[in-house]
């Protein structure tokens, strides 16, 4: 008897194995929900082209518009209204990339796709989650560096230091922006709801109440406090002193008021702040709607 017990707790798994086993039955799942994102993006690339398309008239309107403007941003600058744009054009292209990256999930709600998925053997729901978090961020990606090609827009001496940081911001911007999607993507009824709130509510209410078009100093003192408030002008700021700075010091103030004053450090703060908030409520409605037991 006691050998049989023996032999029978031989054959039960280890929890090292469990847990291996788990990891990589995550990855696959998530590499299966990439596979059929990708496969439903280069089946349609005219999304693609227009998604470089429209930043590239916003940036050639507005900058025809106030090209003979001087926009005195920092007390040692002077700069033209295009070189002032185009980190604001860059940032907006990642947010309007993003903010869409929860239509997919609609439209599988509402044609059943997302059933036939939460009722497979998926391991952990949140990979449905994660597999269009890195989709839409390899595609923003892809938007954005055709777009500064196109543009022409390669500062000479761009180091390392500061094109890692600059790949860090958009990230950020990037992630936050798709949580908030794709929990919207998960409460809203339906596509018509979700793209009136992503067109309406968050476009261009996010873009003129940022420093994406105007400096601070350009706006009264209500549109101010609303404008430090929308992270979106932390990142539109840093990306900007990076492109006018051969070294960004985070010491330094990006935002320099009498009232408030916000160096690198603290927009850092900030933008890795609202990424955490943002997982953390994708993740509730997640672990609460499909993720119970």
């Amino acid at each position: 008897m006691q050998t049989n017990k023996k032999y029978l707790k031989s054959l039960l798994p280890r929890k090292k194995i469990q847990c291996h086993g788990q990891t990589i039955k995550a990855y696959q799942e998530i590499k299966q929900i990439l596979r059929r994102l990708y496969t439903q993006t280069f089946r349609r690339p005219s999304t693609l082209l227009i998604s470089i398309i429209q930043p590239l008239i916003w940036l050639v309107m507005f900058g025809a518009l106030f090209q003979n403007a001087p926009i005195y941003l920092f007390e040692n600058y002077k700069i033209n209204y295009k070189e002032f744009l185009n980190p604001g054009i860059l940032i907006f292209t990642a947010f309007n990339s993003s903010v869409n990256a929860g239509l997919n999930i609609v439209f599988d709600r509402e044609f059943g796709f997302l059933n036939r998925i939460l009722i497979s053997p998926i391991s952990n729901k949140i990979c449905i989650v994660n597999g269009s978090i890195i989709h839409i961020w390899t595609i923003t990606i892809m938007q954005l560096t055709g777009i500064t090609i196109i543009t022409r827009n390669i500062d000479q001496n761009l180091n390392l230091t500061n094109l890692s940081t600059s790949l860090i911001i958009i990230s950020t911007v990037i992630f936050s922006i798709s949580n908030i999607s794709i929990y919207s993507a998960f409460i809203l009824p339906g596509h018509i709801e979700f793209i009136g709130i992503t067109a309406l509510f968050l476009n261009l209410p996010t873009l003129f109440s940022s420093t994406a078009l105007a400096p601070l100093s350009f706006m009264p003192n209500w549109l101010q406090i609303i404008c430090c408030i929308n992270p979106l002008t932390y990142a539109i700021e840093i990306i900007r002193n990076i492109s006018l700075n051969n070294i960004f010091h985070l010491q330094a103030f990006i935002i320099h008021k009498s009232w408030i004053q916000i160096n690198g450090y603290q927009s850092i703060v900030i933008l890795f702040t609202t990424n955490i908030i943002s997982f953390v409520l994708v993740r509730n409605i997640i672990q609460y709607k499909y993720d119970k037991n």
